[in-house]
């Protein structure tokens, strides 16, 4: 149909007259059977494509029309096209060679979850907008905290009826960081009568250097003066984690010049180097302030569903929220993020909105939690279904023992490192990740052996058959081993490391 068309009939560039109906039913049949052809071959045959594609910038647009279509095209014109045009631009994260980021987990139950999800295309604002959906929502995440043996208190649902807290699905780990922050700027406000947002300049956050960079952006997006978020340097001394020590000091020396501590950020499983920030004592040390914790556990919270892991979170009863990303290691597709918090009144105070025209009995009832009133928006799509649909599919067991098979994997790898002298590890290993790198010896200096270790991630890169990426650790240019895509195998990471040890042997030959 013409864009300028207003009639409610048109002719395709067929010449067949028809009206537009894009949810006809024998076409959803016979679009998504291709959908799902292409995604069953693109798992057989990921193995084989270029991890990283060689592509510039504004490819795609020399590659298809650069003005929207007019007229209608078959169905199978659109799929060749992608397959011709985008696929080979494309970085694919589920290749089982992708060892560059935290990865991006998937399976069979959560597409279909993802799938079903978006065809239904219910938008659960509130509870009465679809009972099912945040039904759903809660249940999945009522799950999940049981297998991460969280406290009673987190819970939607406990056996004494409703809860205190709970939880709530968000897009990113951003947003999870985002509304606590909020909800703990407007405590602390309180707490001092501040008159509206006036004291919001007394107002301090603290995290380590080590924590995603995502939390300063989101401490500059809910009003915190930049000079009052408190990034706390770490060392090797501490496995890069936040020293209490420091942290209370920080903390004491800003009371003392007039300042509110409000927000502690501890993470269980920082991007660099995979450090495990100390649950308790941070928790110890926020109490003497009032000061609201929150877990940033995005990556490696999942690994605690397994009972060898979960000290790692031992303290999250004195906490205030915690959020973990299933879309990253517990096989949901993104975005999945679940946040739980220990009073959800605290959320709900700071983000509720109550328009006339969402009103109804059930949220005047008290007897629900309006979904939308925490998160940052209104709408929201079905993600608990996905969740849901992992957990029962999979079950504990099996999910428990794809953390353990990425666990050991990577133990694999750095027990090679460590057998060749030529590296060093520079982190202990935590979880999946392995930062390792060329080590300087003999003539080479700290910023040849940086060099080195550059050159080496750029030439593994560009062979397509690997993908890493790097970070700076404690001054050291460093390369991130990340195990975990979901069609991973141990001949791949082997593969991967006879890679590594063959580029680093043409590295050192031509440097001498």
């Amino acid at each position: 149909m013409g864009s300028l068309d207003t009639n409610p009939t048109t002719f395709s560039a067929f010449g067949d007259e028809v009206g537009f109906k894009p949810l006809n039913p024998e076409d959803v049949r016979a679009y998504l059977h291709k959908a799902v052809d292409f995604i069953s071959d693109y798992y057989k045959s990921v193995e084989t494509l270029p991890v990283l594609p060689d592509v510039k910038p504004g490819y795609l647009q020399d590659e298809l029309q650069t003005k929207p279509p007019t007229y209608s095209a078959p169905f199978d014109v659109t799929m060749k096209e992608f397959r011709t045009s985008v696929v080979p631009g494309m970085t694919h994260w589920a290749s089982p060679n992708f060892f560059a980021f935290f990865p991006s987990t998937n399976s069979a139950a959560a597409i279909a979850g993802d799938l079903i999800a978006s065809a239904m295309n219910t938008v659960g604002f509130t509870w009465q907008a679809s009972p099912a959906a945040t039904e759903m929502e809660v249940l999945a995440l009522d799950w999940l905290a049981q297998l991460l043996r969280l406290p009673t208190s987190f819970m939607n649902r406990t056996s004494a009826g409703r809860g205190t807290g709970g939880g709530v699905i968000l897009g990113t780990t951003s947003e999870a960081m985002l509304v606590t922050l909020v909800a703990a700027r407007d405590a602390a406000l309180r707490r001092i009568g501040s008159d509206g947002v006036a004291g919001i300049t007394r107002l301090t956050v603290y995290a380590a250097d080590q924590t995603h960079s995502t939390f300063f952006k989101a401490c500059r997006l809910a009003g915190f003066d930049p000079a009052n978020i408190k990034s706390i340097p770490t060392s090797a001394e501490t496995n890069y984690g936040l020293d209490p020590v420091k942290l209370l000091e920080i903390m004491q020396a800003d009371v003392e010049a007039g300042l509110v501590p409000t927000y502690i950020c501890a993470t269980v499983g920082t991007t660099s180097s995979n450090a495990v920030d100390p649950v308790g004592a941070i928790a110890d040390v926020a109490a003497m302030f009032k000061a609201w914790v929150h877990i940033d556990a995005a990556y490696a919270g999942s690994a605690c569903i397994c009972p060898e892991f979960r000290y790692h979170l031992n303290g999250v009863e004195r906490v205030d929220s915690i959020s973990l990303s299933p879309h990253k290691w517990l096989m949901t597709c993104l975005d999945c993020t679940c946040l739980w918090v220990r009073d959800t009144h605290r959320l709900t105070d700071s983000l509720e909105t109550n328009p006339e025209y969402l009103k109804n009995d059930a949220s005047e009832s008290g007897t629900v939690t309006d979904l939308k009133d925490m998160q940052v928006g209104v709408g929201r799509r079905f993600r608990g279904l996905k969740l849901w649909m992992v957990m029962r599919t999979y079950g504990a067991a099996k999910l428990q023992e794809h953390i353990r098979s990425d666990v050991s994997m990577a133990k694999m790898f750095e027990d090679s490192v460590r057998a060749d002298d030529r590296f060093e590890v520079v982190v202990p290993r935590n979880f999946a990740l392995i930062c390792f790198r060329i080590k300087a010896q003999n003539a080479m200096t700290e910023e040849d052996a940086d060099e080195a270790n550059r050159e080496l991630m750029e030439r593994l890169n560009r062979t397509g058959k690997a993908y890493l990426a790097h970070t700076v650790v404690g001054g050291k240019f460093v390369l991130r081993f990340a195990v975990g895509s979901s069609l991973q195998e141990e001949r791949h990471v082997r593969s991967a490391w006879e890679l590594i040890k063959k580029t680093t042997t043409e590295i050192i030959k031509t440097a001498k």
